[in-house]
């Protein structure tokens, strides 16, 4: 599909070909690390809806970079190889997927599991922050068989009328969980960004792939969820506020100097 020229003049669009990311996206995880400091300490990291490639070419800059660094980028569909990470064309359902993420990591979990995936938007916007919810589940769900305790886990997020439930399933696992926009993310887009930090199942918690951590209530004999329905979650902007507004259109004319920028 042909870019339209709102996209051509989408200062990120551009800075993205000219930096080389597969997608404007890239910087939106330039944004959160700058925030919350992600790529720190981490060696093993998990790139799931992993397609075109943008978030895993950041972590194999970050991490694989460093050279002990390992990246695991998980979709359904292909990708163009990308230099120091390893791919898997596979279901995020599946624990066939997650046995096979450990298995390149050496049978050691993952410091940190990242997830950018969105399902096909409808403009329903109850029936696309519900699909969101079921896919940011499932992403969770696999976190729980890769992620090492203390991990972190960042994944997209539809802010709608009930995503503090989402929220509190999200509490039960870690110890701080926030709600992060970058500034890349245009403003008229509901999307944002759960930044979970502590990676602490409860006690009995036994990762289970055939249940969709729905349930509110926890009990290890039936590997449920216990917790409060509705929580309020700190809500935070990522990126300088003097870095170029997203949702704003810059002239093509601009000179190559005021086109750089520093994530």
């Amino acid at each position: 599909m042909g870019r339209t020229s709102k996209d051509k003049r989408d200062v990120y669009y551009r800075l993205a070909k000219e930096n080389g990311w597969r997608a404007r996206s890239a910087f939106k995880l330039l944004q959160l690390d700058k925030e919350f400091q992600l790529f720190q300490g981490v060696t093993r990291a998990v790139d799931l809806c992993a397609a075109p490639g943008s978030w895993s070419q950041v972590l194999s800059q970050k991490i694989g970079g460093q050279g002990s660094g390992h990246v695991v980028a998980v979709d359904l569909q292909a990708m163009a190889p990308l230099p120091g990470v390893v791919q898997i064309q596979g279901d995020i359902t599946q624990l066939s997927t997650a046995k096979e993420i450990i298995q390149h990591f050496k049978g050691c979990p993952a410091d940190l599991v990242v997830c950018d995936g969105a399902p096909d938007v409808t403009g329903l916007h109850d029936v696309d922050e519900y699909m969101q919810a079921q896919l940011l589940l499932a992403a969770l769900n696999i976190a729980t068989h890769v992620l090492k305790p203390g991990g972190c886990f960042v994944a997209k997020i539809f802010r709608g009328r009930d995503v503090t439930l989402l929220y509190s399933q999200l509490q039960v696992f870690f110890s701080s969980v926030l709600c992060a926009k970058p500034r890349s993310s245009r403003n008229s887009s509901i999307e944002a960004f759960a930044v979970c930090q502590g990676y602490d199942p409860p006690e009995g918690f036994i990762p289970d792939l055939s249940k969709p951590l729905l349930d509110h209530s926890y009990d290890p004999d039936f590997n449920q969820l216990d917790g409060p329905t509705r929580i309020i979650v700190p809500f935070v902007t990522c990126g300088d506020l003097s870095s170029y507004d997203s949702d704003r259109s810059y002239p093509l004319d601009m000179e190559d100097n005021e086109m750089s920028c520093s994530p």
